[in-house]
């Protein structure tokens, strides 16, 4: 075992010299700047209103996001906006929301965010903590229809939702739409 020991040591030593003479490698332009060579990026852009049980209601998510991943399915920068919209006897409530996370895999995203701006004298100001989190998740086939689902919010005291975390996509996709370029393409 000693001579295990030694004989890698004499190696280690004969090698560093040679190792230490090599010139350094030259970085690439984009580890200059900070951003990692093999770095993938997700985008989901648009605007929808989604099937609701009650006709009279109009529900609409708007969505900008965007997020990059180093690797894994875990993203290392998310950024963006989205806002839910919600028509009430005629009155548009809505919450805009600064994005956390947008994560996604095939022709699905999901993405959450924190409450930024209500609409004046939304109940949300009132029965929310500020800057509640919520999420939305999206499916956005090449072909068919595409779905969404709301989290909804915790109420006051409540815990709040997990980052990266929402419902299943249960809402049919009744007007307008949205495109997703997933980060593996």
């Amino acid at each position: 075992m000693l001579k295990q020991i030694l004989r890698a040591a004499t190696v280690l030593a004969l090698a560093a010299p040679v190792a230490a003479a090599a010139p350094a490698p030259v970085p690439a332009p984009e580890a200059a700047s900070h951003t990692p060579a093999a770095t993938l990026v997700s985008a989901l852009k648009g605007k929808a209103r989604l099937s609701y049980p009650v006709a009279e209601e109009k529900v609409r998510v708007t969505v900008d996001a965007h997020s990059t991943y180093a690797a894994g399915g875990i993203p290392t920068r998310s950024w963006g906006t989205f806002r839910i919209s919600h028509v009430i006897d005629g009155r548009d409530y809505w919450g805009d929301f600064e994005v956390d996370c947008l994560t996604t895999g095939g022709p699905t995203a999901t993405v959450t965010g924190r409450l930024v701006r209500t609409s004046p004298g939304h109940p949300w100001q009132t029965h929310l903590d500020p800057h509640t989190r919520m999420g939305v998740s999206f499916y956005v086939p090449k072909s068919g229809k595409a779905r969404a689902g709301l989290s909804g919010a915790t109420p006051k005291g409540a815990p709040v939702l997990t980052k990266c975390m929402a419902p299943a996509a249960d809402m049919a996709v009744i007007e307008g739409g949205y495109a997703l370029r997933d980060r593996l393409g």
